[in-house]
């Protein structure tokens, strides 16, 4: 894929509308090609560039041998991806006055027993730059095991931090139910109604909500995947586990409705995400070191932060923003470059590491346009 694209983006001087159009219409091509030699159940993806028409291309099945084409009005299962969701709910209500970066777990969840020299300095801010201090991770295996919210942050309330907050990476699903547990104690709603008011409704992003029962009773939602064998996929349930945890993975989207949020990112929604917001989440917080080592991404990556529910790239010498998302039968992909004011978002029934690579070759042709173009400018 990669060799074809860098031909194509060789020929390409300029992102006018005729070049972009024929540029993505060949890294599209690509990603269908290589969809189908994996058999990818479907998928969705489309690019966003500021003051031009958006890109989106579909391409497959809600279900593998369905009748049901994906289209752009598909709902997908987001994933971590609703983490950054979260953040910028976050951000809007701490511009508001309603909420604090530096508001204690002791405030935010005062009914579960957290150590008492976590309580008081471990922040909002440490839980969603991921610096929390406890081990990677922490409990997922009972969130995948069905264990209710209540039970899995009392058994966390426990745990012994292996840093001070803010003093290491420390990726967390089942701390950021603390979120939500903050928005019921400070305002008395809950995360689906808060995200809804704030941001989904604002945006038009009538195809996006929170929780199981809201993708599974669409008329149009993608259906779940799993690998058997090679290129061999089989339909399983939605399971209820990591929707308990909204704030962490429970939101859905279309990606038309994806669009949206890419621009919100973009600064094109000023009065509902202001640029000191979107500086605050995408301003590094902790170093993230074993980004640097992924395959695919590591030719490319020199620098690799996590911000507020974002996670930030130098790649190949430029800032990208990005966050991935995976849960059993769904992927999710979505980064964007603030110099250039392009954004990309991917969603995919299947839990295939096609993804990986298409991102990551994205990104990395993307950026080299970026400089063949300014080597051309007069």
């Amino acid at each position: 894929m990669k060799h074809l694209l860098w031909l194509v983006l060789l020929c390409a001087t300029s992102l006018t509308t005729n070049a972009q159009d024929n540029w993505l219409g060949a890294f599209a091509d690509e990603v269908k090609t290589a969809a189908r030699h994996k058999a990818i159940p479907g998928y969705a993806f489309l690019v966003v560039s500021t003051g031009q028409p958006d890109q989106i291309f579909v391409q497959g099945k809600t279900e593998k041998n369905g009748k049901q084409k994906v289209d752009q009005d598909t709902v997908f299962r987001l994933a971590s991806v609703s983490k950054t969701f979260t953040s910028v709910l976050a951000a809007k209500l701490v511009e508001q006055g309603k909420l604090s970066w530096d508001q204690p777990v002791s405030r935010l969840a005062p009914d579960y027993p957290f150590k008492p020299e976590l309580a008081n300095k471990m922040t909002l801010g440490h839980i969603l730059s991921q610096s929390s201090g406890y081990m990677p991770n922490a409990y997922d295996n009972l969130i995948e095991a069905d264990y209710p919210v209540k039970r899995v942050l009392n058994e966390l309330a426990g745990l012994k931090p292996i840093c001070a907050p803010g003093n290491c990476y420390t990726y967390q699903n089942a701390l950021f139910a603390v979120v939500e547990e903050g928005l019921n104690n400070s305002l008395q709603q809950n995360y689906a109604q808060l995200l809804q008011e704030n941001l989904l409704m604002p945006l038009g992003m009538s195809r996006s909500g929170v929780g199981r029962q809201a993708l599974m009773r669409d008329d149009n939602w993608a259906k779940p995947h799993v690998l058997l064998a090679k290129n061999r996929w089989h339909k399983v349930n939605v399971s209820e586990d990591y929707y308990r945890f909204a704030p962490a993975a429970g939101v859905n989207a279309s990606i038309r409705d994806m669009g949206q949020w890419a621009k919100l990112m973009l600064g094109q929604y000023p009065h509902l995400l202001s640029s000191h917001a979107i500086d605050q989440l995408v301003t590094p917080k902790v170093r993230t070191s074993k980004e640097l080592h992924r395959r695919h991404w590591r030719e490319h990556l020199k620098e690799a932060h996590y911000g507020l529910g974002w996670r930030v790239y130098e790649f190949d010498g430029e800032l990208l923003v990005h966050h991935g998302g995976w849960v059993k039968g769904y992927r999710a992909d979505i980064g964007f470059s603030p110099k250039y004011k392009t954004a990309m978002v991917f969603l995919m029934n299947a839990e295939s590491n096609l993804m990986n690579e298409i991102t990551v070759n994205f990104w990395a042709d993307f950026f080299e346009q970026m400089k063949i173009r300014a080597q051309a400018a007069p």
